[in-house]
């Protein structure tokens, strides 16, 4: 396999025929399913069940994953008639229109630091709103919001976990240079990954292919490791094969 060829790791937990696998294989590329999270139901779906059931007291929704589109939806019959809705990125705010939500803010920049700065005209102290998260969602969104005067409610959507890795099978693909590509759709998968294969053996792959992340967040936690990526463009899971497949074409 050349390395212009070389295939492309999908990080996030989704099945052969997942949205991003397909845009993938879409261009030609093989993909490595190196599901390195798994995605399940909350551990206590109480707080989340009352605070849908209170949804007329809350002023927006603001929405960090698709995973909280679709739990959120499953369980509400039609969108909150008071609620204003805000999505992290497209990607996101494309799921909750196909569920007949409408989207009122979708930040330029898809990250949480993102959508904070474009709720800041708009948020008012005492503003109430739902956060429905990831188990491992990071203190961005909520702490910036409530830095605007916000009252955050944080309720666990569903639960992030890791998953087993055939490391072993990882690594020989990583030491034959089969690997051309990485992407990334949150930082829990890059701290998952670098978990299950090792420091040593992440900081190999990582060198010998290229990283690419959905959002800035992601992109920061691997700066955090000193890697630098490229942000797909744009923040779809289309623009993150896309993005790809031209990465992969310039590739010596």
């Amino acid at each position: 396999m050349t390395r212009a060829a070389a295939a492309v790791v999908v990080t996030r937990d989704e099945p052969a025929d997942g949205p991003l696998s397909v845009e993938l294989r879409a261009l030609g590329l093989e993909v490595l399913a190196w599901p390195v999270l798994r995605v399940r139901p909350p551990s206590d779906a109480t707080a989340l069940e009352r605070a849908l059931t209170a949804m007329a007291e809350f002023e927006w929704i603001v929405f960090a994953s698709q995973h909280a589109v679709s739990v959120v939806t499953a369980r509400l019959e039609a969108p909150p008639e008071r609620a204003r809705i805000a999505a992290v990125g497209a990607r996101t705010a494309q799921a909750l229109s196909e569920h007949g939500w409408r989207v009122d803010v979708v930040p330029q920049e898809a990250s949480a630091l993102g959508l904070v700065a474009a709720l800041t005209p708009l948020i008012r102290r005492g503003t109430r709103v739902l956060f429905p998260a990831s188990s491992r969602a990071l203190p961005t969104l909520a702490a910036g919001l409530s830095r605007l005067g916000a009252e955050v409610c944080q309720v666990e959507a569903y639960s992030t976990d890791g998953a087993a890795l055939d490391a072993r099978s990882c690594c020989s693909l990583i030491e034959r240079g089969e690997v051309g590509a990485v992407t990334f759709t949150s930082p829990s998968a890059v701290e998952e990954l670098e978990r299950a294969l090792g420091s040593a053996v992440f900081v190999r792959l990582l060198e010998g292919s290229s990283p690419v992340t959905l959002g800035s967040t992601t992109a920061h936690a691997l700066a955090a490791r000193g890697f630098s990526c490229v942000l797909a463009e744009p923040a779809t899971f289309k623009g993150l094969a896309d993005t790809t497949y031209r990465l992969l074409q310039l590739r010596p």
